[in-house]
This record gives structure tokens, sequence and C-alpha cells, in this order.
């Protein structure tokens, strides 16, 4: 599955600490992030991320390309409720896209925690038929 890993900035220990507590997991899958986010992630965990550019500067807007392509499968965007966002109208539009296509998506760490544990057990497999459908024959 392609899974993308976003946090704001006082939100990158948070995921950084997910990342390394379920790398196990999500190690068996095609990683993307934004940019300071997963180069954190990759220097705490040695895993492979293709990285886009940082939120602000267009890579909300890059991982919502894939989720609008039906290519993202799950979303892990770990949220600053508190803080103002100067690229807010990107995360609304982000959010707005995984209603859009179904795509599971986990905004703090207690969502995250029963997303990852439904990846491990296989209840997203249900994104595979959707790339069958699509003949994408995704195998991760």
């Amino acid at each position: 599955m392609n899974i993308a890993l976003i946090a704001h900035d006082n939100k990158k220990d948070e995921l950084v600490r997910f990342a390394i507590a379920y790398k196990e997991i999500i190690e068996e899958h095609t990683l993307f992030a934004t940019g300071t986010t997963g180069l954190r992630i990759m220097e705490a965990t040695g895993l492979s991320i293709q990285r886009f550019q940082s939120g602000p500067l267009g890579g909300d807007q890059e991982i919502g390309a894939m989720i609008a392509k039906n290519t993202m499968d799950l979303v892990f965007f770990f949220r600053d409720p508190l803080t103002a966002q100067p690229h807010e109208p990107d995360v609304t539009a982000l959010v707005r896209l995984c209603d859009v296509y179904s795509i599971p998506l986990a905004t703090n760490i207690g969502t995250a925690e029963v997303l990852i544990k439904g990846l491990e057990r296989g209840d997203l497999a249900w994104r595979d038929v959707i790339h069958q459908e699509q003949g994408e024959g995704n195998d991760k």
C-alpha cells in the first residue's frame, strides 16, 4: 500500500515516535512524506521514503494529487489544531480529498493506532480490490 506521513511542526516528534514504534508494519509498504517530516522519519528509522516538498511549499498538494488519482491508500496526518497554519486551505483540501476518495485518514495518535493495527491485520485489503479494478496490480 501507498502510505503518506505528514505532520505539522508541533506534531513531528509524535509522528517520528509513531514511525519508530510501528516500523515493522510500515516498512512493508511504500512510504511518502512531506519534506522535513520525511527527512526526520528517515533519519530516525532508516526507512525509505519518497519525499515531496514541505507542506506550505506544495507537499500537501502533491499528496493530494495522488489521492485524487486514487493511488494513495492511507494517510497519517498529525495535525496541530492549536496553531494557525499558513497553508490551511491546502490542509482542508487534503482532508476533503480523503473523504471524497474514501482514503483512511488519521489526524491524531489515537486514530493512527487504530489504523496501523487494522493495516497489520489486513483490514485495509479492500484497497487492493480498488487497485485491481483500476488495473494497477498493487502488490503492497
